[in-house]
């Protein structure tokens, strides 16, 4: 089996090859290659990604390139993990919409349209890239915004589903918490990528029984201090929300606290040059601890679950992923991405059935959702008025005079990389 990573220069690429080296029986991987043009990073993952599988024994053979086309040629499935503009693109993403009031963060808001502008139109180029070289392999994408890139894939017809750590991160924590195996407890998790809400906490699988009573009850405060939340929104909502929410459960908060503090671009990029310099040293043939401080707890694990049910070896039959809505929400359009519990297998993800939402969530989604349609046309036809609509539209805009404001300054701080602004 050979998989390519594209982005695989990143600093998160040594969780992601810890996660294959242990799980290699779930998925036996025989090549894998990194992909990226930043040649000096590339030689520093590669390096440390070839001492891990070597100390962890995984007999797999890992290559590094430049070259995209050669490098997903004859690969079975093709995971991006890209950031255009770099961690300089997220700095302005977080900091010019604080200038308006508005939450600065890369994948929700104002920022995270950024994002979506500057990423669909390279996304799509190397997914047609990976179909020319090879028609049949899976696109695992984890790029963000994950629910607008994969919309669009899924919308130029490629072979195509996104995924999110979030899900498996909650379940990691709720199993701790209520001191159970995780493999022992299905979500009822529900929404869009980045807005989502676990319903339920089910013991042994769907319709299991539903431990969420319990877990709010034992560990409710401790939850919503994690999620950075007033206790009082888990008590009313008697679900947990994800992280995400708190930009629009405490929006005005968040934007203060953001404005006092160095922006978590600034941490993040702070902390790539800390881990490269880790990487460069030869002795170590082991992901650092400080790399769990750069986010994506469990991606690796949810990666290769993922790729080995798409690939027909092995793999859990239900996971999280973001897919087609195809009337799983009926308030939302069949070609909605949706992240919602899914049987997956080498046809692709097959949404489980949702209970009717409350209000409260599917108007929310809704909301959102819509957003995403103008979003998307934005990204692909380009122009002023598509992207001053689509920040009309979010429920964190909602103002004239500020989507106004906002879509100045998009447009100001990413025509290096729009071509049409």
């Amino acid at each position: 089996m050979k998989l390519a990573v594209v982005g695989g220069g990143s600093t998160y690429t040594p969780e992601l090859i810890d996660g294959f080296a242990r799980l290699r029986d779930t998925l036996p991987i025989g090549e894998l290659v990194l992909i990226d043009p930043a040649a000096d990073r590339l030689e520093l993952v590669g390096g440390l990604a070839r001492r891990i599988f070597a100390r962890q024994g995984h007999p797999g053979l890992i290559t590094t390139t430049s070259d995209l086309d050669a490098g997903v040629a004859d690969a079975d499935a093709v995971l991006l993990q890209l950031r255009v503009g770099g961690q300089a693109a997220r700095q302005r993403d977080e900091t010019w919409p604080l200038e308006c009031g508005c939450v600065g963060q890369e994948t929700t808001g104002a920022g995270g349209l950024a994002k979506a502008l500057r990423t669909v139109p390279v996304v799509l180029d190397i997914a047609e890239r990976i179909r020319r070289a090879n028609p049949d392999a899976w696109i695992i994408d984890f790029t963000n915004p994950v629910g607008i890139v994969t919309r669009a894939l899924l919308q130029a017809g490629h072979k195509a589903v996104g995924l999110c750590n979030v899900a498996i991160h909650l379940q990691r924590t709720f199993a701790a918490l209520l001191g159970m195996a995780p493999g022992e407890l299905h979500l009822d998790h529900v929404g869009l990528n980045h807005l989502t809400w676990e319903l339920g906490v089910r013991r042994g699988g769907p319709g299991g029984e539903d431990l969420m009573p319990r877990l709010l009850a034992e560990h409710g405060a401790g939850i919503a201090a994690d999620l950075r939340l007033p206790p009082p929104v888990l008590d009313r909502l008697g679900v947990v929300p994800s992280y995400y929410l708190k930009y629009y459960y405490a929006h005005d908060e968040v934007v203060r606290e953001m404005r006092e503090k160095p922006s978590r671009a600034a941490e993040v990029a702070t902390m790539e040059r800390e881990l490269l310099a880790l990487y460069a040293d030869p002795a170590l043939d082991e992901k650092p601890e400080l790399l769990a401080k750069r986010g994506g707890a469990f991606y690796s694990e949810a990666a290769v679950d993922l790729a080995a049910a798409l690939l027909g070896d092995g793999g859990s039959p239900v996971q999280v992923v973001n897919t087609l809505n195809n009337g799983t929400l009926p308030f939302l359009a069949d070609d909605a991405v949706i992240e919602v519990q899914a049987r997956v297998d080498r046809s692709g993800p097959v949404p489980l059935a949702v209970p009717r939402l409350d209000p409260l969530y599917a108007g929310l989604i809704a909301h959102v959702s819509a957003y995403e349609d103008l979003a998307l046309d934005a990204a692909l036809r380009g122009g002023r008025e598509r992207v001053a609509k689509a920040l009309l539209a979010h429920p964190l805009v909602g103002q004239f005079d500020l989507a106004e404001g906002l879509t100045d300054r998009l447009l100001a701080h990413n025509k290096e990389h729009l071509a049409w602004a």
